[in-house]
């Protein structure tokens, strides 16, 4: 086997990661405007506390990811996939699929309780009438 054929092996087998240093800065500031934004939100009380440690995790993944592009290798590697892309690609898929699935629960929840509460204000509401109404009768 030659140098070249070697390489060309090796270069299939080895996550790839393509970040420049332009891009890693990048992503880093970008994710630290991310943080900031949720901080933001959560002082004009816009985001609720428990929901904002999804996000600012999901902003530390990303600063890491840009600080450390070793850990992208890693992240490839666990997955069995060759190209650092595809995990990102692959991974953002799956967490934005379990932030729909944990809002469409939450907001099912919710719409049990609105239903729960306007069938109790209405049940209120008959009491008070009948009340009322008794009160007038006698």
């Amino acid at each position: 086997m030659n140098l070249t054929a070697m390489t060309r092996l090796l270069a299939e087998s080895e996550p790839v990661v393509r970040l420049t240093p332009q891009a890693r800065i990048l992503a880093a500031v970008l994710a630290i405007a991310f943080m900031l934004l949720i901080l933001d939100l959560i002082r004009r009380d816009k985001l609720l506390e428990r929901y904002s440690i999804v996000w600012f995790l999901l902003g530390i993944g990303m600063l890491l990811g840009a600080i450390f592009p070793v850990a992208l290798e890693w992240l490839a590697k666990a997955m069995g996939v060759r190209d650092v892309t595809i995990a990102l690609f692959s991974v953002t898929l799956l967490i934005l699929l379990a932030l729909s699935l944990n809002f469409s629960v939450i907001a099912s929840r919710q719409s049990k309780q609105i239903t729960r509460l306007a069938q109790q204000s209405a049940i209120d509401g008959v009491e008070e009438q009948t009340e009322e109404v008794e009160g007038r009768d006698r």
